[in-house]
């Protein structure tokens, strides 16, 4: 038996222990909130209960008041006027806000167990000191009162949108920061992503009787909204003027709203029992396509289900709102004046954000590939699985993610790629984050099943959803499930792709043949490691599919999609060229077949024969 082989059965008990629990804190939401549509403002009463599950003592902790960074000088405005690439929806349009337009959360007192306690506005965050501290295993229950004004919509949350919408609630209460195994999690918001507690929510919303409210959570009072009366004390009976939504979700990490008078609300009950519901503005740029919506979202879920877990929740709603695209637990708030499949691509793509934003809960600001990259890949799947089924337009792809290995490879030439490791709000450009969040996590899960083969990889989108929900995992939880489901060591791929920029570059250096054996030499040009499949077509017209694994592997798939791999010898990583001897009469060789290494230079990737003499394809 071979080194390799010993090392793998030596690896496998490790690989097939059992999946390790990791302590969560926890939190109750109950908020009473009063606001005021004439003067864009809300007043609010918390009772937060928090329970720490942590082995540590707690002496300080940290809220979140996002609506502050809606004023001129705050860090948001500060760093969206330096940036080389602003964000088209910000630029400096925070530093021209007047009082009356920008946003704010004031706290107005705040005590722990009955007994109040210092705190200090730092901007975006709230700093509590504690009179006394909060020791492992114990609750505690803080009570505020806040005052906040909603800012005209610029980025995410804000009022009067572009699209007319009143009111798209977002990041807009004080919001426990995360305490987990890394400590607390207290950023300042500048831009982007976002990091929780999971918990229960108890949310009463006052408002104008007129607007209609969807949001996260399920409403506990339908029946009474917009019937209640009130006594004058002559007795005569007048309709309110205002009235209670009353809602609860349990086991999020967020809640989100949007609120608008003119909100049409249509509702689908799937087989399974969860109601999806459509709020939107009805008018000629929405009408057809929000009609048709509901359809297509109820043959998503079916697909979603099956493949990437089950959601947890009997309740989903697409809210018209935001400034593009939004997620939140239960809830999105997105656009809704697009073609109906760019309607339906935002629609899956901020619903899939359920499962790796929402439900696994990953850490958002510390790896938004995860969320972001995770999200992109699966909602590709399952747009071209709506193609397959007639829902949208065009054909089903045998390589739906090809457009993304173009951009990733563009980003790479740009010059300006940055580690994927990077804190979301310290690119050095928002093109790096995008590219690295999106296009990066989305070629990173498409280039692992390139190396475990898809049903590995099928199996391991299942278990990692199976084994983390609601228990934040991080990049190794992840890699390690990978390694379950495949029998891999793969660590290496994680280390060089997350943590380096270092490029994927393989080639085809030479063809020899010597009789009836032809000699293929390979090399490495880049610094990254990878497997290689390699097809190799003989003149009679066989193809016969090569892996060769990488040493680090500690493994290969055997086959995949009905091709069975030939398995040739390790290739180290210390090696920059390789030679492979192949019986038969050689007219061609492809590194990569199905396109799935994310190799920059795909001009050397095949050559062939003609006429007894090398060629380059």
């Amino acid at each position: 038996m071979n080194l390799g082989k010993i090392l793998t059965l030596l690896f496998l008990p490790v690989l097939l222990s059992a999946q390790p629990d990791r302590w969560q804190q926890g939190g109750k939401y109950e908020m009473e909130i009063d606001f005021d549509v004439k003067t864009h403002q809300f007043t609010g009463k918390q009772k937060f209960t928090y329970t720490n599950n942590s082995p540590d003592e707690l002496n300080k902790v940290f809220y979140h008041l996002y609506l502050n960074a809606f004023q001129p000088n705050s860090m948001m405005d500060a760093r969206n006027q330096w940036l080389s690439d602003s964000d088209g929806r910000v630029n400096d349009r925070i530093s021209k806000l007047s009082e009356d337009e920008i946003g704010f959360t004031k706290v107005k007192s705040l005590s722990m167990n009955g007994k109040p306690v210092q705190f200090e506005h730092a901007e975006t965050i709230l700093e509590v000191t504690l009179n006394e501290p909060i020791a492992p295993n114990s609750q505690a229950v803080f009570e505020m009162e806040f005052h906040s004004q909603v800012p005209i919509q610029i980025r995410r949350n804000g009022r009067d949108n572009s699209e007319g919408i009143s009111y798209s609630m977002a990041q807009w209460y004080p919001k426990m920061c995360e305490y987990d195994y890394q400590g607390w999690h207290a950023n300042p918001y500048v831009g982007r992503e976002f990091y929780g507690i999971y918990g229960e929510f108890d949310v009463k919303i006052t408002i104008d009787k007129d607007y209609i409210i969807g949001g996260t959570g399920y409403l506990q009072n339908p029946e009474k909204i917009g019937f209640g009366y009130t006594k004058k004390q002559k007795g005569k009976r007048t309709r309110k003027k205002t009235r209670t939504w009353h809602f609860i979700a349990p086991n999020v990490h967020d809640f989100a709203w949007g609120a608008d008078p003119d909100y049409h609300h249509d509702k689908l009950v799937r087989k399974d029992g969860t109601v999806l519901h459509f709020f939107y503005q009805r008018g000629d740029e929405t009408n057809d396509n929000w009609e048709k919506l509901p359809e297509v979202m109820d043959a998503a879920f079916d697909y979603i289900n099956e493949n990437f877990g089950e959601y947890p929740y009997k309740q989903y709603s697409f809210i018209q709102g935001g400034d593009g695209g939004m997620e939140y637990p239960m809830a999105t708030l997105i656009t809704g004046h697009r073609r109906f499949g760019s309607l339906v691509g935002v629609s899956v793509h901020e619903l899939m954000h359920s499962w790796y934003q929402g439900v696994l809960g990953t850490n958002e600001a510390l790896y938004a590939w995860m969320d972001e990259g995770f999200t992109s890949w699966t909602s590709t799947e399952i747009m071209n699985h709506l193609k397959s089924k007639g829902f949208l337009k065009g054909e089903f792809s045998d390589q739906p993610h090809a457009g993304t290995y173009t951009g990733y490879r563009n980003y790479f030439k740009s010059g300006k790629a940055e580690p994927m490791s990077t804190h979301a709000d310290h690119f050095s450009t928002n093109y790096a984050y995008w590219l690295t969040a999106y296009t990066g996590g989305q070629t990173f899960l498409e280039q692992l099943q390139y190396i475990i083969g898809e049903e590995a990889h099928n199996r391991l989108m299942l278990r990692y959803y199976n084994d983390w929900k609601f228990k934040h995992p991080n990049p190794n939880d992840f890699i390690r499930i990978a390694e379950y489901e495949s029998g891999m060591e793969l660590d290496w791929y994680l280390e060089y792709f997350i943590n380096s920029t270092k490029i994927v570059d393989y080639g085809i250096k030479n063809l020899e043949k010597d009789g009836k054996r032809t000699t293929i030499t390979l090399e490495r040009n880049g610094e990254f490691p990878m497997p290689i499949d390699l097809e190799v077509t003989l003149s009679n017209g066989k193809k016969m599919n090569y892996t060769i694994p990488l040493g680090l592997m500690r493994g290969e798939k055997s086959s995949e999609n009905g091709v069975n791999y030939i398995k040739a010898k390790d290739w180290y990583w210390t090696h920059t060229t390789y030679d492979l001897s192949v019986e038969g009469d050689v007219e061609s060789v492809q590194i990569d077949p199905t396109g799935r290494l994310a190799d920059l230079n795909l001009e050397n990737n095949s050559k062939g024969f003609k006429e007894g003499k090398e060629i380059k394809d």
